[in-house]
């Protein structure tokens, strides 16, 4: 049986909107940390346990909640029950076999998207995250499957206060942390096409069995990158009419 046909097996027969995690459990425990900030002041703090941020739903100033790790279901039960996100929703969360896709309600935002990035045990292996963003007038809620390394520079921007990020609401950080996934794209292409043209030269001088394999592998992850990538341009010219 292939993964497909298991994943789809393991919701077989359960109602819709049912929080059951589909997709390889990436950390060990989930990890939740928050940002509360405005133009005038800054706050770090890691989270143990998610009813803690639920103080802040109303908070004049802005709340960034960001979670690594999404097997933890009963953590995403209460973020529904606190900030009002419909069960399908997340449900969608917690499946990571979404299209990357944005979804518009009365009083938040849902967007899905894949972060493409290097396996930091092969840089020649492309590996897929998904990333779900909730953003409403004061919250944004970011959940990926294990902590991204790629959102460092917009926490140091936010606490440093660097630019306008300070200035805006919760859809120009939205803005932001769509904005540095899709400029991994640029850098997985990059050195992408630098696979490409090892392989080139490598297939003119000695063609071999192993080469067949490397084009085989790359054709698999430059698929997988038009599947993720192509969608996505929906996504943002939708937020742009929007």
């Amino acid at each position: 049986m292939n993964n497909s046909v298991k994943k789809r097996s393991v919701k077989s027969g359960i109602p819709a909107g049912s929080l059951i995690h589909i997709g390889e459990k990436k950390v060990s425990r989930v990890k939740i940390s928050l940002i509360n900030y405005d133009a005038e002041q800054y706050r770090e703090e890691s989270v143990r346990d998610v009813a803690q941020c639920f103080e802040y739903k109303d908070s004049k100033a802005l709340t960034w909640i960001s979670i690594d790790g999404i097997h933890e279901t009963e953590i995403f039960k209460k973020i529904g029950d606190c900030f009002g996100v419909h069960p399908l929703i997340l449900e969608d969360i917690l499946n990571t076999e979404q299209r990357p896709k944005v979804e518009d309600f009365s009083d938040y935002v849902y967007i899905v998207l894949k972060l493409a990035d290097f396996d930091e045990n092969n840089i020649k292996k492309i590996i897929f995250e998904q990333v779900s963003i909730i953003f409403g007038r004061h919250y944004l809620i970011s959940i990926q499957e294990k902590p991204l390394n790629i959102y460092e520079p917009v926490r140091q921007r936010l606490k440093n206060n660097i630019g306008n990020i300070r200035k805006y609401g919760t859809d120009y950080l939205a803005y932001t942390l769509i904005d540095t996934i899709i400029d991994n794209y640029f850098y997985v292409l990059e050195k992408t096409g630098e696979r490409f043209e090892t392989i080139e030269n490598k297939l003119i001088i000695s063609p071999s069995q192993k080469l067949l394999k490397s084009i085989y592998n790359l054709k698999r992850d430059v698929l997988y990158l038009r599947k993720s990538v192509w969608p996505l341009r929906e996504v943002i010219s939708r937020l742009e009419r929007d």
